[in-house]
């Protein structure tokens, strides 16, 4: 086991370094790349608060904010739409924990990778700006994600060292989009999450990602 683990942590070849220099640029690569792109360093939480994260904002001032119009887009039945965009009805499929979700009330709208985890990894050092533009990120599909409030609140501020969904066959997934997320936003990793992830692409098949720079 601990040979394997090492064999998972060793450094990538060097044609896996992923250039991205500024905000717009695009990059394919396979997604065991990306991880080993990442640059990891131990976390730090001091000082964060949740309302350093400005959201959920109305960006384009059409009625709806970032939490509602995440909800329109992902409904498998859309809801209804009253005034100051109240939904009502409506159906959402959360692959968390494989089920489906009758009516907006029970459903949250997750940032996957959570605002504290991204503190930890370098949000600290953002401006406001830039936390504002990160918690209401609507140019990536994999940034926020409509799932049950239940499994939600199970993940909390978590990483996958500590937390991966409850549904077993979305795991692979889920840790694809949560390293592109981390890529998009230079998010750096610790040494536990970089093992977590390392272990859960072990068991899935090769893919490749594409990730938009948005800082």
């Amino acid at each position: 086991m601990a040979a394997a683990l090492l064999a998972l942590l060793a450094p990538a070849p060097a044609h896996a370094a992923i250039v991205l220099t500024s905000p717009g640029e695009s990059a394919t690569l396979p997604v065991r790349d990306a991880l080993a792109a990442l640059a990891v360093h131990d976390e730090d939480r001091t000082g964060y608060e949740r309302t350093k994260f400005r959201h959920w904002i109305d960006a384009d001032r059409n009625g709806c904010n970032t939490r509602q119009e995440v909800l329109k887009s992902e409904a498998v039945i859309a809801p209804e739409q009253g005034a100051n965009c109240t939904l009502t009805g409506g159906e959402w499929y959360s692959p968390y924990d494989d089920r489906f979700i009758q009516g907006p009330r029970g459903a949250d709208v997750d940032h996957l990778v959570p605002l504290a985890e991204a503190w930890d990894s370098g949000a600290s050092q953002w401006t406001a700006q830039e936390r504002e533009a990160y918690a209401n990120d609507l140019g990536d599909d994999r940034a926020l994600i409509a799932v049950s409030a239940a499994s939600n609140r199970s993940k909390a501020d978590q990483d996958p060292s500590t937390w991966l969904p409850p549904a077993e066959g979305y795991r692979c997934q889920y840790v694809t989009d949560w390293i592109a997320d981390k890529t998009r936003w230079a998010l750096s990793i610790d040494t536990t999450e970089l093992a977590a992830l390392a272990m859960v692409l072990d068991r899935c098949p090769d893919v490749t990602i594409t990730v938009t720079l948005a800082r």
